[in-house]
């Protein structure tokens, strides 16, 4: 065993070069084993960390699905090294090419009950701000493990949606005088759709909060299982592209239980991005931070309607018809 838990930590990181805590050799933190921590992590593929305080330190685990909310589907868990006390309120970016490099954002972050630890088993009871509930950590072998939701599932497979509707922009006839400060979209027209996917599902949603019937669209269904499995309340338009319909997603509104209304729109694109989200009937839309007048170029010899400007900063404010986004058009 090493003689200082973060030995490894240590040993990936230079301090000089990530915004992460990298604490000087010495005495450990003395704390009430009761923290958890689970960081969304945007490196190489989208995954979630989770950490719970233990004897001075975090040990963790990167779960590749996200926490599973229910008890009939378990998620890989691989143990990875433990990480400083500090680490538990970390958000940042990670610097392309340094260990573990990309944004690192907190998911979720609350308090836990140990009822087991050992070298091959941690069951314990999370009590956190976006989700509640009891799990089992089990070693398979070597570094990999698996992550077991031990209490009834929630109600449904499907995130809530009902209560939101769309953000809305604010007309204006030119774009922004500090384009640095904003990402830029075309605006393909079409059917303003909110869509709640999961648990191989999909609910479609429309401007006013009212459920489309199933057979509207029945393309889409398969955009269910899209995300890895991952819930998720999706913002876009359905547009007609070759004669067909693709639904034009621009916005991720929750993830996995997470509300990411809060988080600014840049944030929020990364991680929509991250989705990967493309299939026959749907795709992800591009967005050019800071190169408005490329865009509204494009826009205009494409014949598109308009250029979406959205700061990059803004929040996602449901129902409101907000200057955070603009709608420049071509004509």
């Amino acid at each position: 065993m090493s003689a200082d838990k973060l030995d490894a930590y240590r040993s990936k990181r230079d301090a000089a070069r990530t915004p992460e805590p990298v604490p000087e050799p010495g005495s450990l933190p003395t704390g009430h084993d009761d923290t958890f921590v689970i960081q969304e992590h945007h490196a190489r593929r989208l995954h979630w960390d989770l950490r719970l305080e233990r004897d001075g330190v975090l040990a963790s685990w990167a779960i590749p699905k996200g926490i599973p909310m229910d008890p009939k589907t378990n998620h890989l868990a691989v143990h990875t090294e433990d990480h400083p006390i500090e680490y538990a309120t970390f958000e940042g970016e990670i610097a392309k090419g340094e260990y573990g490099g990309g944004l690192m954002l907190i998911w979720d972050r609350g308090t836990y009950e140990t009822e087991k630890w050992s070298d091959r088993e941690v069951m314990v009871v999370m009590r956190g701000s976006r989700f509640s509930g009891k799990y089992v950590l089990f070693r398979t072998d070597g570094k990999s493990w698996m992550i077991h939701r031990m209490d009834p599932p929630p109600a449904t497979g499907l995130p809530p949606a009902s209560d939101l509707r769309p953000m809305v922009p604010v007309e204006r006839k030119r774009l922004p005088r500090d384009p640095a400060a904003y990402g830029f979209e075309f605006d393909l027209g079409g059917e303003r759709v909110l869509a709640a996917t999961g648990g191989g599902r999909v609910r479609l949603y429309d401007a006013d909060g009212t459920v489309l019937p199933a057979g509207d669209h029945p393309e889409l269904e398969p955009l269910g299982k899209a995300a890895g499995g991952l819930a998720t309340v999706l913002d876009g338009q359905i547009v007609e592209m070759d004669g067909a319909p693709v639904y034009m997603i621009f916005d991720v509104l929750r993830l996995n239980s997470g509300d990411l209304l809060g988080r600014s729109y840049q944030d929020r694109r990364r991680t929509l991005d991250h989705l990967a989200l493309r299939g026959p009937h749907w795709q992800t839309t591009p967005w050019f931070p800071g190169d408005g007048a490329a865009v509204l170029k494009v826009a205009r010899e494409q014949g598109f309607p308009a250029v979406l400007a959205k700061r990059l900063d803004s929040p996602y404010d449901p129902g409101a018809r907000s200057p955070y986004w603009l709608r420049v058009p071509t004509g």
